[in-house]
């Protein structure tokens, strides 16, 4: 079913299409559940839920018992915030200068990232003469946000004075190289996390997002953080995804051109016809979030066959190399997939030389949203 406010799946005049399987996205969540026994599951609904929609992305987590998310800025927390009014809301980006009353306005919790941000979250509590929730973020060796190994002493050698006005109901930490298991700084870093620890005042504790979540048990604390692991991407590129395709991104083939041998396609001419050809030109390009680094080694799918494209990506529009799939397939109109259960988010990312991360959050606004409550 399309949910209020996305087209319907049979508009004639669809082109490109992000479609987003809500039924998956549970099933995905209701997997990390399990795999992260014993820990409480916060997704990660940052950039517009990767791009698939934070609102119905949200709900549907929701619905499935989510009560903690996380959101990277303080406008993101907001738009949550008018949507699901009883869950918690952890904002990574923390108290920026003038951003306080933002966060107290939308009872929004700020993940404290630094010795600054503790004082500026703890004036703002004890000027109004009352507590307020933070997490607050250890740096255990990404050296990205979080208090540094001196900070963390500062801060337990007087915790009443530093955290005066602050209930700490969350210390978390973010590892570096979660999707290697065998490299050594996941060790390094969880027990600098747990020195950490040790050291601050008690509160439950988070290291895992997605990659973290498949560790192992000594990897997971109270919560985990699964962003990518939810809509689909696989966390461990080494082992099998066990997780399933969320997402499907689609488009149209806009018209057939036949080219003799010889012949080019496209910005300069890269694509160089061997041999007589058939060239589908479809309604999809860099101005609706495909990747133009995709360009050299992609391939889309028509009814299930895998065909390379043909030349440079434009902003609009992309060309595929359809002469050898039968003539019943190749028409105008043909639904082609980009994204889906033939292209999955890694080989989408392999061929443009990037992470799925930047696969799906590429994606623009202009891709129409529909979604399946399967």
């Amino acid at each position: 079913m399309s949910q209020p406010g996305a087209e319907s799946d049979s508009s004639p005049w669809r082109t490109a299409q992000l479609t987003v399987r809500l039924g998956t996205l549970a099933a995905n969540h209701r997997e990390i559940r399990h795999r992260a026994a014993g820990a409480s599951v916060a997704p990660v609904v940052k950039a517009d839920a990767y791009r698939m929609g934070m609102v119905p992305v949200a709900e549907a987590l929701a619905a499935e018992g989510a009560d903690s998310f996380f959101v990277a800025r303080l406008e993101e927390g907001i738009a949550l915030r008018k949507t699901l009014p009883d869950v918690r809301i952890f904002v990574f980006d923390g108290v920026l200068p003038g951003t306080a009353e933002g966060l107290i306005a939308h009872r929004l919790t700020p993940v404290l990232n630094s010795a600054e941000e503790i004082a500026e979250w703890s004036g703002a509590a004890r000027s109004r003469k009352t507590v307020f929730d933070a997490a607050l973020q250890v740096d255990s060796g990404m050296n990205r946000s979080g208090l540094s190994q001196s900070e963390v002493a500062d801060l337990a050698a007087n915790p009443s004075r530093a955290l005066a006005g602050i209930s700490i109901n969350l210390i978390l930490s973010h590892l570096a190289c979660a999707d290697e298991p065998k490299n050594e700084r996941n060790r390094l870093q969880r027990e600098r996390f747990r020195a950490a620890l040790a050291a601050l005042p008690p509160a439950p504790a988070s290291l895992a997002a997605s990659a973290g979540i498949e560790l192992g048990r000594d990897y997971l604390f109270d919560m985990v953080r699964p962003g990518m692991a939810l809509y689909g991407g696989k966390p461990i590129p080494s082992r099998i995804n066990p997780y399933k395709t969320v997402v499907l991104l689609t488009s149209r083939v806009l018209q057939l051109r036949h080219l003799d041998a010889g012949e080019t396609v496209g910005y300069s001419a890269t694509f160089v016809a061997k041999k007589p050809s058939t060239i589908a030109i479809v309604a999809l390009g860099y101005g609706d979030g495909l990747i133009r680094a995709s360009g050299i080694k992609g391939k889309a799918a028509i009814g299930g066959v895998l065909v390379p494209f043909a030349g440079r990506i434009s902003m609009d529009l992309l060309a595929l190399d359809v002469t050898d799939i039968p003539d019943h397939a190749r028409r105008r109109g043909a639904p082609v997939e980009f994204l889906g259960d033939t292209i999955s988010l890694d080989d989408a990312a392999r061929a443009a030389g990037t992470i799925t991360h930047e696969v799906l959050t590429a994606i623009s606004p202009r891709t129409r949203r529909v979604y399946l409550g399967e």
